[in-house]
């Protein structure tokens, strides 16, 4: 049988003894073989977790107790970062952290109290050893006006409304446009989309580096679907939709000079189809042209021009045709026909008083106070009878403007303008 030599340089180290497959596994350290070796381990880390509890507690108390952690007052919060927001709006929030131990105060919960402020988007709150709260704030940036009502705010790009005196306003030296639609009774989701499509708005304007959002006076945006835009060189009322914003613009542009000289009276211009356009006039005026050319003997009111404002009018409705411009110059022409009637009747009743005095021996007879009864009595019946034929000819006017209204009503009024080259 082949020997097994030893190798000669290996004389000095020990042999390891080769262990079998068959051999029972070791137990590792932490799982000791006998009873008293585990007993004597889990005492051990008994006492370690003992140890560490109590340190725990003890460092707890140490820290809830020491004067040194504990925040004294108002200026033991520092703030940066401020500009809108004043230090008097901000610490309301931490009023239940006074006299409170700084390892204690909900940091979490006094971020999110902070962004409920309006003026604040972002803010972020830290502790400083030993006593000291920090707060980072980001306040948001206005990007246009808001008309509610009668009163003007401002209003960011996430549609939240912000609030500052006018005089502040006028520091800032803002120049937006003004915004309509934004109402705080809205969620914000919708605020949000409208002023997305104010944004789509502006920034296509500046798209091609003319800068004319600069230009943008008022924007209506009640419809998100269809920006009603009025600019600050014209007050005619553009419908742009909700793209294709500078486009529109481009072609109005081109054609307005064309589409005033044919329409003087133009008050707003739809623009939201590819192949035409729909022009809108002013709605009184074009009643109150019908009245005039009806009645011709109104005079010089029936020729005063309409103080309507350029706004989405539409045709008066039948059931209002008594209160339109339009009823005025008629109820005034018949009321000086009227009274024309009643001066002529009032003369009719004077002669033939006259008469009566004149007439022999029984005008001498009558006596002065018989021919003043005579005298009222022949005029009230002579002005009644004029004020009757003044309500007859008045009823008869009010229904040829009434038809005359239908009649413009029935044919289109502003009706769609179509140019081969639009849109091309």
């Amino acid at each position: 049988m082949p020997l097994e030599m030893e190798d000669p340089e290996d004389e000095g180290e020990p042999v390891r003894p080769v262990r079998s497959r068959f051999s029972p596994p070791r137990n590792p350290w932490w799982r000791p073989a006998s009873s008293v070796g585990r007993f004597l381990l889990a005492s051990a880390a008994l006492i370690v977790l003992g140890a560490l509890g109590t340190s725990a507690y003890l460092l707890k108390t140490y820290l809830d107790r020491d004067a040194r952690f504990r925040i004294d007052g108002a200026s033991n919060i520092e703030a940066t970062g401020l500009a809108e927001v004043n230090r008097a709006e901000m610490l309301p929030v931490f009023g239940e952290d006074i006299g409170r131990n700084v390892f204690f105060v909900p940091l979490n919960e006094r971020r999110k109290q902070l962004e409920q402020i309006p003026w604040i988007e972002k803010a972020t709150v830290m502790r400083l050893l030993p006593n000291q709260i920090r707060v980072t704030v980001v306040e948001r940036q206005p990007v246009a006006f808001t008309r509610m009502g009668s009163q003007i705010g401002l209003v960011d790009a996430n549609g939240v409304l912000l609030t500052m005196p006018a005089a502040l306003m006028a520091q800032h030296h803002y120049s937006f446009p003004t915004l309509s639609g934004i109402s705080p009774s809205d969620p914000p989701a919708l605020r949000k989309g409208r002023m997305d499509v104010y944004l789509r708005l502006l920034k296509d304007f500046d798209s091609n580096g003319q800068r004319l959002s600069a230009q943008v006076s008022e924007i209506d945006l009640t419809d998100p679907s269809d920006a009603r835009v009025t600019m600050q060189d014209d007050t005619t009322l553009l419908h742009f939709g909700e793209d294709h914003f500078l486009e529109r613009y481009q072609r109005y542009k081109s054609h307005i000079a064309e589409w005033r000289q044919q329409y003087p009276n133009l008050a707003a211009v739809d623009l939201r189809y590819d192949q035409q356009v729909v022009l809108q006039m002013a709605t009184e005026t074009n009643v109150a042209q019908a009245a005039a050319g009806e009645q011709p003997e109104a005079g010089a009111e029936a020729d005063k021009p309409s103080t309507a404002k350029p706004a989405d009018t539409a045709p008066a409705k039948p059931s209002s045709i008594g209160k339109t411009a339009a009823a005025k110059p008629v109820l005034t022409a018949h009321a000086a026909a009227a009274k024309t009637t009643a001066k002529a009747a009032i003369g009719k009743t004077a002669a033939r008083a006259r008469l009566v005095k004149t007439s022999g021996k029984a005008g001498a007879r009558t006596s002065a106070k018989a021919r003043k009864a005579m005298k009222a009595s022949l005029g009230k019946a002579a002005l009644k009878t004029a004020k009757g034929k003044a309500k007859e000819q008045n009823r008869a006017g009010l229904k040829r403007a009434a038809l005359n209204v239908n009649r413009q009503r029935t044919a289109p009024a502003t009706p769609p303008v179509e140019y081969s080259g639009i849109g091309q």
